[in-house]
């Protein structure tokens, strides 16, 4: 009676760790879920701010756009 019981704890204490695990590996998707939402959100607006200053540099007295200009130790 005394394994049964041992087995029967066993089983109840390996159930709640796999309930918490599941729990956890939920949140985890959810929040990796929010986080690739948000990084396409800011590589678009990166995208467009970098479209933009490129622009405001070409118009700006024909000057070489700092993205197109050799670092100073070339």
């Amino acid at each position: 009676m005394t394994d049964q019981n041992d087995t029967t704890l066993r089983m109840i204490a390996l159930e709640e760790q796999i309930a918490h695990l599941t729990k956890t590996i939920e949140e985890l998707s959810d929040v990796t879920a929010r986080q690739e939402k948000e990084l396409r959100v800011l590589h678009r607006r990166l995208g467009l701010l970098l479209e933009a200053e490129s622009a405001r540099q070409s118009e700006s007295e024909g000057s070489v756009s700092l993205a197109d200009q050799r670092p100073p130790h070339w």
